[in-house]
């Protein structure tokens, strides 16, 4: 009798992608278009998620309070980036059945591999600060939990995370789904009631050289500042490695390129039908900043400000609007949204940390320890900025839960461009993508290089002022001194890391093709 093999918490794994779920969903063929898409759909969602983030809200509400409409372009032309970077995500996951963090670590050395891990972990679990803070405030709003307590609370979506895994992927991608329609009608309502001018939101979709200048400067936050705002919370890295891992849910007959490209095909319009719902609830969000609250009035833009305000009539640009402020409608549909926002990140935030761990480092956790841990470490700068300031005013402590909230984000502008720029020269290549069927076409690669090298442009220009959101909103000339040093330095590093990373993944791609070369010729 064989004996049974011992579990362990942390194991090795070099096998594909999320195996407990790849090739899980069986697609039939011949069923037709709207069919097949249903079936495609879920993974979409999954990375929709990180595109509606509490992170980012603020920002979309503060410049619409501050400049009207003509930040609408900007989002726009953000969630079409986001579009195009996930299409060559989910691309590179169906046709190498790699996912991007297992790509790159077969063409880069070990050494490097680490400290890649290392990079995306830290910016992995700068977003689940901001789902600590998201779900805490939710739970203090609605339920009155005093925010030390709500945000002990927050570990136990363990709990939640371990229901999901017993009851199948297909179900925890409509269950997000659901998610994500209370989140967009609840916005929707709240818009509808305002009666916004959609002349101007329609107006502000074309791009203009005004959403760049540093003038006017409104409450501290100028167009350009506002812009960079909006596009280092649109394009988050974890969803490109989670994309290339969860578009490998379909099973792909690899041996039949038609099939191949079929998953392409509707992986693509799902994770666009998903990114266009995510516009429309960023979007909302500016809208409500416009047409909610009348300009300039929301001095507090942390969730606690933005709950208060919704339930103060004297704020609203209409009766209606005041008239079921009155009745706290408005500010407790708000909180649910955003409770609502924190439980879709607990599911694809701890998928991503599985992704990037199996594929740079090749150890497995189950799920929910992978959660456990990921979430206690999170939760350690939140309790420490919450019990620091529990002595100082009420608005002091919010302010300070908002700015930990988004100094945490600099390291999303840290790890992005390791991840794009991998991908970009993944789905160029030929040779990487098994043929010029599936290798990013003439003007895919043009959209992609223009892309990359704005997102990377504006996270270098955004690191000084990035850091010294650490100093608080009032630096000191000493304090700017600190932070620019340590911004540029912190960007030499990364031209530094990244130039290590496209000599080697070049390198090794160049060994590859003349390895089927070699191969091709036998």
């Amino acid at each position: 009798m064989a004996e049974k093999k011992k579990a362990h918490l942390i194991e090795y794994a070099n096998g594909k992608s999320l195996d407990e779920i790849n090739g899980t969903v069986t697609v039939p063929k011949n069923i037709g278009f709207w069919k097949t898409l249903f079936m495609y759909s879920g993974p979409g969602a999954l990375v929709a998620v990180g595109y509606m983030d509490p992170g980012n809200w603020a920002t979309s509400i503060t410049g619409g309070q501050n400049f009207q409409y003509m930040l609408m372009s900007i989002i726009l032309i953000s969630s079409l980036i986001a579009m195009l970077l996930q299409y060559m995500a989910a691309k590179l996951g169906i046709v190498t059945q790699m996912d991007l963090a297992q790509a790159i670590r077969a063409r880069t050395s070990k050494k490097l591999g680490i400290v890649l891990w290392i990079s995306t972990e830290l910016a992995i679990m700068a977003t689940d600060i901001a789902e600590v803070i998201g779900g805490a405030i939710a739970l203090y709003l609605l339920f009155g939990i005093p925010i030390v307590i709500a945000v002990l609370i927050t570990v136990l979506d363990v709990l939640v995370l371990l229901l999901l895994t017993s009851i199948g992927f297909r179900k925890i991608e409509a269950l997000v789904c659901t998610l994500i329609l209370v989140i967009f009608v609840v916005f929707a309502y709240e818009v509808a009631l305002s009666k916004p001018d959609w002349l101007g939101v329609f107006k502000g979709l074309v791009p203009s050289i005004e959403t760049v200048k540093e003038t006017p400067v409104v409450h501290g936050m100028s167009p350009l500042t506002g812009s960079l705002g909006i596009i280092g919370a649109t394009v988050m890295p974890h969803n490109l490695y989670l994309h290339s891992a969860i578009s490998q849910t379909r099973k792909v007959n690899h041996d039949d390129e038609d099939d191949v490209a079929r998953g392409v095909k509707f992986s693509a319009l799902d994770s666009n039908i998903q990114l266009t719902m995510a516009f429309f609830v960023n979007a909302l969000l500016l809208i409500m900043g416009v047409a909610v609250f009348k300009s300039g009035v929301v001095k507090d833009t942390s969730f606690f400000g933005l709950y208060d305000a919704l339930k103060d009539p004297a704020i609203m640009t209409n009766g209606l609007l005041a008239g079921v402020a009155k009745t706290g409608i408005l500010s407790t549909l708000f909180a649910v949204a955003l409770l609502a926002s924190g439980q879709n990140s607990t599911i694809t935030g701890t998928l991503t940390g599985q992704v990037v761990m199996e594929g740079f480092i090749h150890m497995r956790m189950p799920l929910w320890a992978r959660r456990l841990v990921t979430r206690l470490l999170s939760i350690v700068p939140v309790l420490i900025c919450v019990l620091m300031t529990s002595g100082e005013s009420e608005l002091a402590q919010h302010v300070a839960i908002n700015d930990l909230m988004e100094n945490s984000q600099v390291f999303l502008a840290i790890a992005l461009p390791f991840s794009m720029l991998p991908l970009l020269m993944f789905t160029n290549s030929k040779v990487e993508m098994h043929g010029k069927r599936f290798a990013n076409s003439l003007w895919v690669k043009v959209a992609g290089w223009v892309s990359v090298f704005l997102l990377v442009f504006l996270d270098i220009y955004n690191m000084p002022s990035a850091v010294q959101g650490f100093f608080g909103d009032n630096p000191t000339a000493q304090q700017i001194n600190t932070a620019n040093i340590i911004a540029w330095t912190t960007n030499v590093l990364i031209f530094a890391l990244l130039a290590w990373v496209l000599y080697d993944i070049h390198k090794s791609d160049r060994e590859f093709a003349k390895k089927v070369a070699d191969e091709e010729n036998k």
